[in-house]
Protein backbone atom coordinates (compact mmCIF):
# COMPACT_ATOMS: atom_id res chain seq x y z
CA UNK A 1 0.00 0.00 0.00
CA UNK A 2 2.84 2.37 0.89
CA UNK A 3 4.63 1.56 -2.38
CA UNK A 4 1.43 2.26 -4.32
CA UNK A 5 1.08 5.67 -2.66
CA UNK A 6 4.67 6.56 -3.53
CA UNK A 7 4.11 5.61 -7.17
CA UNK A 8 0.92 7.67 -7.33
CA UNK A 9 2.67 10.67 -5.83
CA UNK A 10 5.55 10.34 -8.26
CA UNK A 11 3.18 10.05 -11.20
CA UNK A 12 1.25 13.12 -10.04
CA UNK A 13 4.46 15.11 -9.64
CA UNK A 14 5.63 14.15 -13.13
CA UNK A 15 2.28 15.11 -14.55
CA UNK A 16 2.44 18.54 -12.95
CA UNK A 17 5.94 19.09 -14.23
CA UNK A 18 5.10 18.05 -17.76
CA UNK A 19 1.70 19.69 -18.12
CA UNK A 20 2.88 23.30 -18.69
CA UNK A 21 5.01 22.17 -21.62
CA UNK A 22 2.00 21.06 -23.64
CA UNK A 23 -0.87 22.96 -21.98
CA UNK A 24 0.45 26.39 -20.99
CA UNK A 25 -2.22 28.81 -19.89
CA UNK A 26 -3.02 31.38 -22.61
CA UNK A 27 -1.81 34.91 -22.02
CA UNK A 28 -4.11 37.88 -22.46
CA UNK A 29 -2.90 41.14 -24.00
CA UNK A 30 -4.59 44.30 -25.26
CA UNK A 31 -4.02 47.20 -27.60
CA UNK A 32 -5.55 50.32 -26.06
CA UNK A 33 -6.38 52.57 -29.01
CA UNK A 34 -7.18 56.25 -29.32
CA UNK A 35 -10.47 55.08 -30.86
CA UNK A 36 -11.55 51.58 -31.86
CA UNK A 37 -13.53 52.59 -34.97
CA UNK A 38 -10.54 54.02 -36.87
CA UNK A 39 -9.16 51.93 -39.75
CA UNK A 40 -5.57 52.07 -38.44
CA UNK A 41 -6.50 50.70 -35.03
CA UNK A 42 -8.81 48.06 -36.53
CA UNK A 43 -5.96 46.79 -38.73
CA UNK A 44 -3.44 46.93 -35.87
CA UNK A 45 -5.89 45.03 -33.67
CA UNK A 46 -6.27 42.36 -36.34
CA UNK A 47 -2.49 41.99 -36.59
CA UNK A 48 -2.11 41.63 -32.83
CA UNK A 49 -5.00 39.15 -32.56
CA UNK A 50 -3.65 37.00 -35.42
CA UNK A 51 -0.15 36.83 -33.94
CA UNK A 52 -1.52 36.02 -30.47
CA UNK A 53 -3.91 33.35 -31.76
CA UNK A 54 -1.05 31.55 -33.52
CA UNK A 55 0.58 31.07 -30.09
CA UNK A 56 -2.58 30.22 -28.18
CA UNK A 57 -2.89 33.70 -26.62
CA UNK A 58 -5.41 36.52 -27.04
CA UNK A 59 -5.05 40.18 -27.93
CA UNK A 60 -8.04 42.51 -27.52
CA UNK A 61 -8.62 45.92 -29.07
CA UNK A 62 -9.79 48.25 -26.29
CA UNK A 63 -10.84 51.89 -26.26
CA UNK A 64 -13.79 54.13 -27.01
CA UNK A 65 -15.62 54.82 -30.27
CA UNK A 66 -16.03 58.20 -31.88
CA UNK A 67 -13.72 61.22 -31.69
CA UNK A 68 -10.74 60.51 -29.46
CA UNK A 69 -10.26 62.39 -26.19
CA UNK A 70 -7.60 61.99 -23.53
CA UNK A 71 -10.14 61.87 -20.68
CA UNK A 72 -11.97 59.00 -22.37
CA UNK A 73 -8.68 57.22 -22.95
CA UNK A 74 -7.69 57.73 -19.33
CA UNK A 75 -10.93 56.05 -18.21
CA UNK A 76 -10.43 53.16 -20.65
CA UNK A 77 -6.86 52.70 -19.41
CA UNK A 78 -8.02 52.60 -15.78
CA UNK A 79 -10.51 49.89 -16.69
CA UNK A 80 -7.89 47.93 -18.63
CA UNK A 81 -5.52 47.99 -15.67
CA UNK A 82 -8.24 46.42 -13.52
CA UNK A 83 -8.46 43.41 -15.86
CA UNK A 84 -5.11 41.92 -14.76
CA UNK A 85 -3.89 41.63 -18.34
CA UNK A 86 -0.49 40.17 -19.11
CA UNK A 87 0.45 43.28 -21.10
CA UNK A 88 -1.00 46.49 -22.49
CA UNK A 89 0.10 48.40 -25.60
CA UNK A 90 -1.08 52.02 -25.44
CA UNK A 91 -1.44 54.59 -28.23
CA UNK A 92 -1.00 57.84 -26.32
CA UNK A 93 -3.19 60.92 -26.72
CA UNK A 94 -2.04 63.17 -23.85
CA UNK A 95 1.15 61.90 -22.25
CA UNK A 96 1.25 64.16 -19.20
CA UNK A 97 -2.40 63.62 -18.32
CA UNK A 98 -2.11 59.82 -18.50
CA UNK A 99 1.14 59.87 -16.52
CA UNK A 100 -0.49 61.92 -13.76
CA UNK A 101 -3.70 59.88 -13.65
CA UNK A 102 -4.27 56.31 -14.91
CA UNK A 103 -0.58 55.41 -15.15
CA UNK A 104 -0.22 56.08 -11.45
CA UNK A 105 -2.07 52.75 -11.08
CA UNK A 106 0.18 50.85 -13.45
CA UNK A 107 1.61 48.51 -10.84
CA UNK A 108 3.23 45.41 -12.31
CA UNK A 109 1.29 45.31 -15.59
CA UNK A 110 3.83 45.38 -18.46
CA UNK A 111 3.20 48.50 -20.54
CA UNK A 112 4.47 49.34 -24.01
CA UNK A 113 3.35 52.06 -26.41
CA UNK A 114 2.46 51.73 -30.08
CA UNK A 115 1.76 54.30 -32.79
CA UNK A 116 2.00 57.27 -30.40
CA UNK A 117 4.62 57.22 -27.66
CA UNK A 118 4.68 58.82 -24.25
CA UNK A 119 6.49 62.15 -24.06
CA UNK A 120 10.24 62.10 -23.33
CA UNK A 121 9.70 62.85 -19.64
CA UNK A 122 7.23 59.97 -19.18
CA UNK A 123 8.91 57.20 -21.16
CA UNK A 124 10.30 55.56 -18.04
CA UNK A 125 6.73 54.29 -17.49
CA UNK A 126 6.77 52.05 -20.58
CA UNK A 127 9.13 49.25 -21.56
CA UNK A 128 9.22 49.77 -25.31
CA UNK A 129 7.61 51.40 -28.33
CA UNK A 130 6.35 49.89 -31.61
CA UNK A 131 5.45 52.01 -34.63
CA UNK A 132 6.78 54.68 -36.93
CA UNK A 133 9.68 56.99 -36.36
CA UNK A 134 7.21 59.86 -36.40
CA UNK A 135 9.85 62.55 -36.82
CA UNK A 136 11.20 60.76 -39.91
CA UNK A 137 7.62 60.17 -41.11
CA UNK A 138 7.01 63.93 -40.90
CA UNK A 139 10.16 64.57 -42.93
CA UNK A 140 8.86 62.11 -45.56
CA UNK A 141 5.62 64.11 -45.74
CA UNK A 142 7.82 67.15 -46.28
CA UNK A 143 9.63 65.40 -49.14
CA UNK A 144 6.30 64.74 -50.81
CA UNK A 145 5.35 68.40 -50.41
CA UNK A 146 8.65 69.32 -52.06
CA UNK A 147 7.91 66.88 -54.90
CA UNK A 148 4.74 68.77 -55.81
CA UNK A 149 6.03 72.26 -54.97
CA UNK A 150 9.82 72.21 -55.47
CA UNK A 151 10.09 75.98 -55.01
CA UNK A 152 7.88 76.18 -51.94
CA UNK A 153 4.44 77.67 -51.54
CA UNK A 154 1.58 78.40 -49.20
CA UNK A 155 1.04 75.47 -46.83
CA UNK A 156 -1.75 74.35 -44.53
CA UNK A 157 -1.33 71.38 -42.18
CA UNK A 158 -4.25 69.31 -40.87
CA UNK A 159 -4.01 67.64 -37.46
CA UNK A 160 -6.28 66.20 -34.80
CA UNK A 161 -5.12 67.99 -31.65
CA UNK A 162 -2.01 69.70 -30.39
CA UNK A 163 -1.64 67.03 -27.66
CA UNK A 164 -0.90 63.77 -29.53
CA UNK A 165 2.82 63.09 -29.30
CA UNK A 166 2.98 61.28 -32.65
CA UNK A 167 1.29 64.18 -34.45
CA UNK A 168 3.53 66.73 -32.73
CA UNK A 169 6.57 64.78 -33.94
CA UNK A 170 5.21 64.51 -37.50
CA UNK A 171 4.59 68.25 -37.62
CA UNK A 172 8.07 68.97 -36.32
CA UNK A 173 9.61 66.62 -38.92
CA UNK A 174 7.57 68.23 -41.72
CA UNK A 175 8.72 71.72 -40.77
CA UNK A 176 12.27 70.50 -40.32
CA UNK A 177 12.33 69.06 -43.85
CA UNK A 178 10.83 72.14 -45.50
CA UNK A 179 13.05 74.47 -43.49
CA UNK A 180 16.10 72.48 -44.50
CA UNK A 181 17.25 72.33 -40.90
CA UNK A 182 18.46 69.79 -38.41
CA UNK A 183 17.49 72.24 -35.70
CA UNK A 184 16.23 71.66 -32.21
CA UNK A 185 12.69 71.53 -30.93
CA UNK A 186 12.37 75.27 -30.43
CA UNK A 187 13.33 76.12 -34.01
CA UNK A 188 11.17 73.42 -35.59
CA UNK A 189 8.11 74.20 -33.45
CA UNK A 190 7.36 77.53 -35.10
CA UNK A 191 5.42 78.30 -38.26
CA UNK A 192 7.26 78.40 -41.56
CA UNK A 193 7.59 82.04 -42.51
CA UNK A 194 9.24 82.05 -45.91
CA UNK A 195 12.13 79.65 -45.34
CA UNK A 196 13.03 78.00 -48.67
CA UNK A 197 9.91 79.61 -50.11
CA UNK A 198 7.50 77.94 -47.64
CA UNK A 199 4.83 79.97 -45.88
CA UNK A 200 2.33 78.42 -43.45
CA UNK A 201 -1.06 80.06 -43.43
CA UNK A 202 -1.67 81.85 -40.14
CA UNK A 203 -4.95 80.01 -39.57
CA UNK A 204 -3.17 76.65 -39.78
CA UNK A 205 -2.64 74.01 -38.47
CA UNK A 206 -6.34 73.19 -38.53
CA UNK A 207 -7.31 70.90 -35.64
CA UNK A 208 -10.29 68.62 -36.23
CA UNK A 209 -10.54 66.55 -33.01
CA UNK A 210 -10.46 63.31 -35.03
CA UNK A 211 -13.75 64.18 -36.73
CA UNK A 212 -14.17 63.82 -40.51
CA UNK A 213 -17.10 66.22 -40.77
CA UNK A 214 -15.09 68.82 -38.89
CA UNK A 215 -12.06 68.51 -41.18
CA UNK A 216 -14.20 68.57 -44.34
CA UNK A 217 -15.93 71.73 -43.12
CA UNK A 218 -12.51 73.26 -42.38
CA UNK A 219 -11.21 72.31 -45.83
CA UNK A 220 -14.27 73.72 -47.58
CA UNK A 221 -13.90 77.00 -45.69
CA UNK A 222 -10.16 77.12 -46.37
CA UNK A 223 -10.49 76.45 -50.11
CA UNK A 224 -13.26 79.02 -50.47
CA UNK A 225 -11.44 81.82 -48.65
CA UNK A 226 -7.63 81.34 -48.68
CA UNK A 227 -5.19 80.76 -51.55
CA UNK A 228 -3.22 77.64 -50.66
CA UNK A 229 -0.71 75.64 -52.70
CA UNK A 230 -0.42 72.44 -50.69
CA UNK A 231 -2.37 70.75 -47.91
CA UNK A 232 -0.67 68.10 -45.78
CA UNK A 233 -2.79 65.98 -43.46
CA UNK A 234 -0.82 64.34 -40.63
CA UNK A 235 -3.51 61.63 -40.43
CA UNK A 236 -6.28 60.11 -42.49
CA UNK A 237 -9.25 62.06 -41.07
CA UNK A 238 -10.31 63.65 -44.42
CA UNK A 239 -10.74 60.25 -46.08
CA UNK A 240 -12.29 58.14 -43.30
CA UNK A 241 -15.31 57.87 -45.59
CA UNK A 242 -13.91 58.34 -49.10
CA UNK A 243 -17.32 58.88 -50.70
CA UNK A 244 -18.02 61.77 -48.35
CA UNK A 245 -14.67 63.36 -49.22
CA UNK A 246 -15.52 62.99 -52.91
CA UNK A 247 -19.05 64.37 -52.51
CA UNK A 248 -18.04 67.47 -50.58
CA UNK A 249 -14.71 68.38 -52.16
CA UNK A 250 -14.70 67.15 -55.77
CA UNK A 251 -16.83 70.04 -57.17
CA UNK A 252 -14.81 72.60 -55.22
CA UNK A 253 -11.48 71.18 -56.37
CA UNK A 254 -12.69 71.07 -59.98
CA UNK A 255 -13.59 74.77 -59.81
CA UNK A 256 -10.18 75.65 -58.40
CA UNK A 257 -8.51 73.53 -61.09
CA UNK A 258 -10.32 75.48 -63.81
CA UNK A 259 -8.84 78.70 -62.38
CA UNK A 260 -5.35 77.24 -61.99
CA UNK A 261 -5.61 77.54 -58.22
CA UNK A 262 -5.97 73.93 -57.13
CA UNK A 263 -3.74 72.82 -54.22
CA UNK A 264 -1.89 69.53 -54.01
CA UNK A 265 -3.14 67.28 -51.21
CA UNK A 266 -0.89 64.82 -49.33
CA UNK A 267 -2.39 62.54 -46.68
CA UNK A 268 -0.85 60.23 -44.08
CA UNK A 269 -2.97 57.09 -43.81
CA UNK A 270 -3.04 53.42 -42.93
CA UNK A 271 -2.90 51.11 -45.93
CA UNK A 272 -5.47 52.72 -48.28
CA UNK A 273 -8.47 50.68 -49.34
CA UNK A 274 -9.92 50.54 -52.87
CA UNK A 275 -12.18 53.57 -52.41
CA UNK A 276 -9.31 55.65 -51.04
CA UNK A 277 -7.05 54.56 -53.91
CA UNK A 278 -9.77 55.68 -56.31
CA UNK A 279 -9.46 59.22 -54.88
CA UNK A 280 -5.79 59.07 -55.80
CA UNK A 281 -6.37 57.75 -59.32
CA UNK A 282 -9.06 60.38 -59.92
CA UNK A 283 -6.72 63.18 -58.91
CA UNK A 284 -8.64 64.25 -55.81
CA UNK A 285 -5.58 63.39 -53.68
CA UNK A 286 -2.02 63.62 -55.01
CA UNK A 287 -0.20 61.24 -52.63
CA UNK A 288 -0.60 58.98 -49.63
CA UNK A 289 2.10 58.11 -47.13
CA UNK A 290 1.07 54.92 -45.38
CA UNK A 291 2.19 52.83 -42.43
CA UNK A 292 2.13 49.04 -42.01
CA UNK A 293 -0.74 48.88 -39.54
CA UNK A 294 -1.06 45.11 -39.13
CA UNK A 295 2.69 44.79 -38.63
CA UNK A 296 2.51 47.34 -35.80
CA UNK A 297 -0.09 45.09 -34.15
CA UNK A 298 1.98 41.94 -34.70
CA UNK A 299 5.16 43.50 -33.37
CA UNK A 300 3.27 44.88 -30.36
CA UNK A 301 2.14 41.35 -29.48
CA UNK A 302 5.67 39.99 -29.77
CA UNK A 303 7.12 42.71 -27.59
CA UNK A 304 4.52 42.08 -24.86
CA UNK A 305 4.94 38.32 -25.16
CA UNK A 306 8.71 38.53 -24.74
CA UNK A 307 8.33 40.74 -21.70
CA UNK A 308 6.22 38.04 -20.00
CA UNK A 309 8.98 35.54 -20.81
CA UNK A 310 11.65 37.72 -19.23
CA UNK A 311 13.32 38.28 -22.59
CA UNK A 312 14.96 41.67 -23.17
CA UNK A 313 13.22 43.80 -25.81
CA UNK A 314 14.57 46.75 -27.82
CA UNK A 315 13.58 50.22 -26.70
CA UNK A 316 11.93 50.78 -30.10
CA UNK A 317 10.72 48.55 -32.93
CA UNK A 318 10.12 50.65 -36.05
CA UNK A 319 7.99 49.69 -39.07
CA UNK A 320 8.19 50.81 -42.67
CA UNK A 321 6.22 53.49 -44.49
CA UNK A 322 5.19 53.51 -48.16
CA UNK A 323 4.34 56.16 -50.73
CA UNK A 324 1.30 55.81 -52.97
CA UNK A 325 1.21 57.90 -56.14
CA UNK A 326 -1.26 57.71 -59.05
CA UNK A 327 -0.63 54.76 -61.39
CA UNK A 328 2.41 53.62 -59.45
CA UNK A 329 2.97 50.71 -57.04
CA UNK A 330 3.60 51.64 -53.41
CA UNK A 331 7.26 52.13 -52.57
CA UNK A 332 9.55 53.30 -49.82
CA UNK A 333 10.23 57.02 -49.99
CA UNK A 334 13.78 56.46 -48.81
CA UNK A 335 14.51 54.46 -51.96
CA UNK A 336 13.11 56.74 -54.65
CA UNK A 337 12.01 60.09 -53.32
CA UNK A 338 15.02 61.48 -51.50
Amino acid sequence: MKTSRVRCAAALLCGLLLAPLGHAEPLHFALLAKRVDHRFFILAGEGCAEAARAKGDTCLLLGSSGPAHFRLQNRELEQALERNLDGIALSVIHSQWLAEHALQRLGKTPLITFDSDLGPGDRHLRQGYVGLDNLAFGRQLGQLAQRFRPHGGRLCVLSATSLDTNLQERLRGLRQQLRGSEGGDAEDAGHLEGENGWQELKRCPLYNANNQQSVLFQLTSLLNTSPVDIIVSLGSWPIHQPDEFRRQLAPLLAGLDARGARPSIVIATPEPDAAQLALLEDGLVQAYLSMESRDIGRQSYWMMKRLTQGIAVPEKVLVDSHVYLPQAPPHSITEQEQ
